[in-house]
């Protein structure tokens, strides 16, 4: 068996905190890894750490960035998926596909502010963060959601019966217990 990790976060952005406010979700950001000590993660977010656009599929370093700088404030839940060979193998190469053509992707914010209605609503090559993760999730046959992907929410992944909560806490505290020491 091979394990998938699965991050949700709720960072201080002008972005989280407007998720937050229409909401009201205790996590406004999910993302994807394939390695225990999550380097890199994957998501649909800025694609330069300081502004909110351009934004779309990107790797994310949890122990360096925006992250690292605000760790000890930054509250998450990470999750741990295990699937078999064949099923980590596709939603890994699904994600690198992804990523290595990311500059013909975009962040799907257009969906984002339809998710909140309940309305499905796919654009080519655009994502949102959760939109992506179930994108990834449902094309590796690695779970069976319980909505269309558009209409994911990363407190949706909460829920997920296969996922099973393997950390809850600060990033701080996480870095910690994956023996990694974070500054800020």
């Amino acid at each position: 068996m091979k394990t998938i990790y699965i991050l949700l976060t709720k960072s201080d952005t002008i972005l989280s905190r407007l998720i937050h406010f229409i909401t009201t979700d205790s996590y406004t950001h999910v993302s994807i890894s394939f390695e225990e000590n999550l380097q890199p993660l994957y998501s649909s977010s800025r694609k330069n750490g300081r502004t909110m656009f351009p934004a779309g599929p990107c790797m994310e370093y949890l122990w360096g960035g925006y992250y690292q700088k605000h760790a000890s404030k930054i509250p998450c839940m990470l999750y741990e998926l295990q699937v078999d060979e064949e099923t980590y193998i596709r939603a890994r190469r699904e994600v690198q596909r992804i990523i290595e053509n990311s500059e013909e992707y975009h962040y799907n914010i257009f969906g984002l502010l339809l998710c909140q209605f309940n309305i499905p609503f796919h654009r080519k090559r655009h994502y949102f963060c959760s939109q992506l993760v179930g994108e990834v999730l449902d094309k590796s046959s690695a779970v069976n959601l319980p909505k269309d992907t558009s209409l994911m929410k990363p407190s949706d992944y909460t829920r997920l019966p296969e996922l099973s909560l393997e950390f809850q806490g600060f990033l701080r505290e996480l870095a910690v217990r994956r023996n990694r020491i974070l500054t800020g």
